[in-house]
């Protein structure tokens, strides 16, 4: 038996020994086609040349320097790097994780209001069916409930309000800008009943990732928002940890919705899997108010700025640059949903296909018509997810997409580079899994 501490307790899983592009390979030599790159964080594949040669170069130059001692020349230009591609952010702080960077954000918020004389402000509004992380701050913030459950009791109250979800939320008779329209009155009426003088911020994946399965908002959703958080002075932070680095087709998810956050936080993809790292970036009238009060941000990590992840998130934007791949993400995410609409959009049990750029959702139902889904019980998702990885693709199952017991989705999130032969490859073995798995 292992003495490792794996994720289930009831098995072991299958032992990885390399990667090849696009490809996992497993002990007894078997190829597993990745198509969710773990939680969308190999966005280049297994063995980038150029990735792992940054990472060698740093390892044998200057592998970690703490950051309360000393700044490093990739810290700066990743720095820069990050900022050029971030519209309205200024400064950056790279730390190891999403986790980290969005108690980073939290902190960075709650300690703006209480140097700029506003020390009331400490509560943060999120979205049901949310996913910010599952540190305690950050877990607390979110409102995915399944993971919430057994931590209630250690969580700070969370304040929550509808999700932009339209495939589930949006009402027949309404419009998407009625249904906009909605949702803004809630998050207002939240604000007014928490006290404007009480909150701090607003907290929204820009894409909702794992949790309800790549649901891109309604038009006009995220302008809506924005001015309510203007309207109230209160921090809009948006969480990019699995929908930013380019894998919605831009470099920040946040561009396509033509606002500018407060904040933002990155991980995942930042470094591909190459090494963990994430950041949080913000506009630079933040740190400023803090420069002129205090000088000093509260808040640390040992391992936060390590060099050699550094380099391999400055290699690994460069290489997403260079080899135009948001491009590639976003005309093969359009071919890939097509495909897939193609291939299962008649299933009676395939209720919606959806998602941006290389972020696919698939959510299942019992009936298509009235949405009704399975009994969570089945597991469906967790069905479907087993009979592809036992045909050689992974992909990323998720119950509770509906409220945190019901519901059943899969996530796709292949490499940026995918080729055309790899995406027929997903697109015929995840439809095998869903017809073999789910009844007709």
């Amino acid at each position: 038996m292992s003495n490792a501490l794996h994720r289930s307790l009831l098995s072991s899983p299958p032992r990885a020994v390399t990667g090849d592009g696009a490809y996992i390979i497993d002990e007894s030599g078997r190829r597993y086609l990745d198509a969710c790159g773990g939680a969308a964080v190999s966005c280049l594949g297994h063995n980038h040349p150029d990735v792992i040669a940054a990472v060698q170069k740093q390892v044998e130059k200057l592998p970690y320097a703490h950051t309360s001692f000393f700044t490093t020349d990739v810290l700066e230009e990743l720095a820069d790097t990050l900022v050029e591609a971030a519209p309205g952010m200024g400064k950056v702080l790279l730390l190891s994780g999403g986790s980290e960077s969005v108690e980073a954000a939290l902190k960075l918020s709650r300690q703006y209001f209480v140097e700029s004389g506003e020390p009331e402000r400490h509560l943060f509004i999120a979205r049901r069916q949310s996913y910010h992380g599952n540190t305690l701050g950050a877990l607390a913030v979110g409102g995915n409930e399944w993971r919430r459950e057994a931590f209630r009791p250690l969580l700070a109250e969370g304040n929550h309000v509808a999700p932009c979800f339209e495939y589930r939320e949006r009402i027949e008779s309404e419009s998407q800008e009625d249904y906009c329209d909605r949702l803004a009155v809630e998050l207002e009426a939240k604000i007014v009943e928490l006290g404007p003088e009480n909150v701090a911020g607003f907290v929204a994946e820009t894409v909702v990732g794992a949790t309800a399965g790549a649901v891109v908002a309604v038009p006009g959703y995220f302008t809506r928002v924005r001015e309510i958080c203007d309207c109230y002075g209160i921090h809009l932070i948006l969480d990019e940890v699995m929908c930013g680095t380019g894998r919605t087709g831009s470099m920040m998810a946040y561009q396509q919705e033509h606002i500018i956050p407060d904040m933002v936080t990155m991980a995942k993809g930042l470094a591909a899997g190459y090494q963990p790292i994430g950041a949080l970036l913000c506009r630079p009238e933040i740190i400023e108010t803090i420069r002129e009060n205090s000088g000093f941000f509260q808040h640390g990590h040992t391992f936060m700025g390590h060099a050699t992840a550094v380099a391999a998130s400055l290699a690994t934007i460069k290489a997403i640059k260079q080899e135009n791949l948001l491009e590639n993400v976003v005309e093969r995410g359009k071919q890939l949903r097509a495909g897939f609409r193609d291939a299962l959009g008649a299933h009676p049990c395939v209720g919606d296909i959806r998602g941006r750029g290389l972020f696919v959702g698939i959510e299942f139902v019992i009936d298509k018509h009235s949405k009704e889904p399975f009994d969570a019980a089945a597991k469906i998702h967790k069905k479907v997810q087993q009979t592809a990885m036992s045909n050689g693709l992974l992909c990323y199952g998720m119950g509770g997409t509906i409220d945190g017991k019901r519901g059943d989705h899969v996530l796709i999130a292949p490499p940026y580079n995918l080729t055309n032969a790899q995406q027929h490859e997903i697109i015929e073995k995840f439809s095998a899994a869903v017809v073999s798995s789910l009844p007709t």
